[in-house]
């Protein structure tokens, strides 16, 4: 592979991700059986996302890459980015990937936090203006209707949001669906995703965030909860709602009212989730600041803090052990290239 960049943080992550998106082992496999005819390896069972240890890993591995391309079309990696898409990116894959989600009693497969991911390939390949890349969506054009139908239909059944802080959150999924739709201009479903994130929060208030982070948690359920919410209000109204839904954010400009999650055993896959939840954390708080007026005082302290947890984050994402660089890096390029927030 080429020399890394001087400065260029993402040549890394994109290393990570080119390593594990055809590794189709080890892989932690969520599979339900309908009969003995269902066995199989993680590549007969997800031709296109296998890689990567499970499915919503591998979804996030691709969409890192063409994130990649969006934003470093110089990178010395292009070629090899190219080919590993071209090899996922088939009719027949797709294919048998939306053969595995219509199967009997799969609807709850990898939702929702692997199908938001998928939007959000989606949404990276709408925006890309490499040749490449409207192919692409048009041959992940059948996946993409039925997790949108599928989706629709869920939030038609969803009675309660799911506050937890890893795969099943809402807020986090809703946030890449509401982004999703922002690009597709698929205003029903936004109506849809924005309603129910009104319904779950408009009311919440003073949400525990000396309770967090729980010690397998990778998305912070108060933050997230808040980067939501600036998709589905106006400005003037999220400054207000997020005065009582984070009091305990200050107004003197310090970074030490949030403490990055600490991991003491990178090599376990699940406490390395903490690594996890300081990048998404930064990122959160970026995202909650940007959507303040200029002037408002807490900004100051949100980017403090989100640049406290950046740091620990960013250190903590390396090819040492396999149950981290599987899917920090993703967490890394989405933190560093300000997906979900637009250049400062």
């Amino acid at each position: 592979m080429p020399a890394p960049r001087e400065g260029v943080v993402t040549d890394r992550f994109a290393r990570l991700a080119l390593s594990c998106i055809h590794r189709e082992y080890p892989n932690k496999i969520s599979h339900l059986m309908n009969s003995a005819a269902d066995t199989g390896t993680p590549s007969q069972l997800f031709p296109a996302f296998y890689g990567c240890f499970d499915w919503h890993s591998s979804v996030h591995g691709h969409w890192l890459l063409v994130r990649i391309l969006n934003t470093d079309p110089d990178t010395p990696y292009r070629a090899a980015i190219l080919s590993a898409l071209s090899q996922s990116f088939t009719a027949g894959h797709i294919a048998g990937e939306l053969a595995y989600f219509e199967a009997p009693d799969r609807a709850s497969f990898e939702r929702p936090y692997g199908t938001a991911w998928f939007l959000q390939l989606m949404t990276e390949l709408r925006q890309a203006d490499f040749p490449e890349a409207a192919g692409w969506v048009q041959t992940l054009l059948p996946l993409e209707g039925f997790i949108r139908a599928q989706t629709m239909d869920w939030l038609t059944k969803l009675a309660y949001p799911i506050r937890i802080g890893t795969h099943n959150q809402t807020a986090f999924a809703f946030g890449l669906m509401l982004d999703w739709a922002d690009e597709t201009g698929d205003t029903a479903f936004r109506d849809a995703v924005a309603a129910k994130a009104l319904a779950f929060h408009a009311a919440d208030v003073t949400c525990p965030l000396s309770y967090e982070p729980s010690g397998e948690d990778f998305l912070s359920p108060c933050l997230m909860e808040a980067d939501l919410m600036r998709r589905v209000l106006a400005p003037s109204e999220y400054a207000v709602w997020l005065t009582g839904f984070l009091p305990q954010i200050p107004l003197s400009g310090d970074a030490d009212w949030l403490t990055p999650g600490i991991v003491l055993d990178p090599s376990d896959g699940k406490l390395v989730h903490l690594d996890g939840v300081n990048l998404s954390r930064a990122w959160a708080m970026e995202g909650i600041a940007s959507a303040l007026p200029p002037e408002d005082a807490r900004i100051p302290a949100l980017l403090a803090a989100a640049a406290v947890h950046k740091q620990t984050g960013i250190a903590a994402v390396s090819d040492t052990h396999y149950s981290g660089s599987h899917w920090l890096a993703s967490f890394a390029t989405y933190l560093e290239t300000r997906r979900g927030i637009g250049p400062e």
